[in-house]
């Protein structure tokens, strides 16, 4: 989109009408809008509210500096274009000046007479075109001067995209779709995002309790992949090696009550502490702590790994159950009699009760 730039033109009046013209016309041919002092009286104290307000909505500030000082504004005993000046380079204003040669302003006096020079404040002119060139700033020694630079500033102010300027209506984009279909997508949002919180209050349950059997199962397998070798003297007489899981659930009543390293400690008490308790506490199944008032420290089952045997032992169970119901469901299914089909499942059911039992109680 093009944009058009307002800008506003700073200057004393009598004496620069043609040079006002000749930069206002620049500044419409270049396709900008020119703002001035032609829209309203000098020497009213509200004028330079308005100057202000103004000076606020334009883009660009352009300052010509002739040969008269200008009006003066009562309370400050300072010009209104040095005080237009001023408060356009206070506010950050992207301002660019153009000021009449001593040769041009000679040259006007001569044929136009003293009026075009300044008779009454030449200290405060001098001190102000000083300030001026001290800025971004041209000299001119006629109109052609003036629109050649209100030509190259302009050119470089409307690359710079921070401008806002004025834009055409027709250029404008039509947002009124746009606008519908984001109020379209931001109430199906909205729908969304209350049955995704509906769906998140009722699945933190299920979702921990998913997460808790993944974690249990991935821990039993560790557990049972960790082979403890057994010393002879505590395995009857000959070398045994048993899995982590089996010892930790055969000898679960053990391990919650706790074993020390007491010096006084038994060979089995002393096998577990130092050799299976270490290895169940990295996994958060067993505690370490100082037992007050003596000498000797006590591990014993975490909360954590009570609740993992609790889970254990309700695996195990209901893994017995299904074998049961299996079992008589086959042997049902074979040509004997009722009598022999239960005794038959009491009797598996008695070596699966038997063979949990005595996971790790050869220690």
């Amino acid at each position: 989109m093009k944009r058009k730039l307002q800008v506003f033109i700073s200057s004393t009046y009598s004496d620069l009408q043609e040079e006002r013209q000749a930069a206002v016309s620049a500044i419409l041919k270049a396709g900008h809008i020119p703002a001035g002092m032609e829209l309203f009286t000098a020497g009213d104290r509200s004028q330079m509210v308005t100057i202000k307000e103004w000076i606020d909505e334009s883009d660009v500030y352009m300052l010509i500096l002739g040969g008269r000082y200008g009006s003066i504004e009562k309370s400050s005993g300072i010009s209104y274009t040095e005080l237009e000046y001023d408060y356009a380079q206070e506010q950050g204003k992207p301002a660019f000046a153009v000021v009449t040669t001593d040769q041009a302003l000679e040259a006007k006096i001569r044929s136009k007479g003293t009026s075009y020079g300044e008779k009454e404040n030449p200290k405060e002119l001098a001190l102000f075109r000083e300030k001026v060139l001290g800025n971004i700033s041209s000299f001119f020694d006629d109109h052609k001067d003036i629109k050649l630079c209100v030509h190259e500033s302009l050119a470089d102010f409307a690359s710079k995209r921070e401008l806002k300027g004025w834009v055409s209506a027709e250029e404008v984009i039509d947002t009124r779709p746009l606008f519908e279909e984001i109020k379209k997508l931001s109430e199906e949002n909205k729908i969304l995002r209350e049955t995704v919180q509906q769906s998140e209050r009722r699945a933190p349950a299920i979702t921990k309790q998913s997460t808790n059997t993944e974690k249990f199962i991935e821990l039993r397998k560790i557990l049972d992949g960790i082979d403890i070798k057994i010393p002879a003297d505590l395995a009857s007489g000959k070398e045994a090696t048993i899995s982590l899981l089996s010892i930790f659930y055969g000898n679960k009543d053990t391990l919650i009550n706790g074993v020390t390293n007491a010096a006084n400690a038994s060979p089995a008490e002393s096998f577990f502490y130092h050799n299976v308790c270490p290895k169940l506490q990295v996994h958060g199944l067993v505690t370490n702590e100082k037992v007050p008032s003596v000498r000797y420290r006590r591990s014993f089952v975490s909360s954590a790994g009570n609740a993992f045997l609790a889970e254990l032992e309700r695996v195990i169970h209901l893994a017995d159950k299904k074998e049961v119901a299996t079992d008589k469901k086959n042997a049902a299914e074979r040509p004997t009699s009722a009598s022999q089909a239960e005794k038959s499942v009491a009797k598996k059911a008695s070596k699966k009760a038997v063979s949990h039992r005595s996971l790790g109680s050869s220690l």
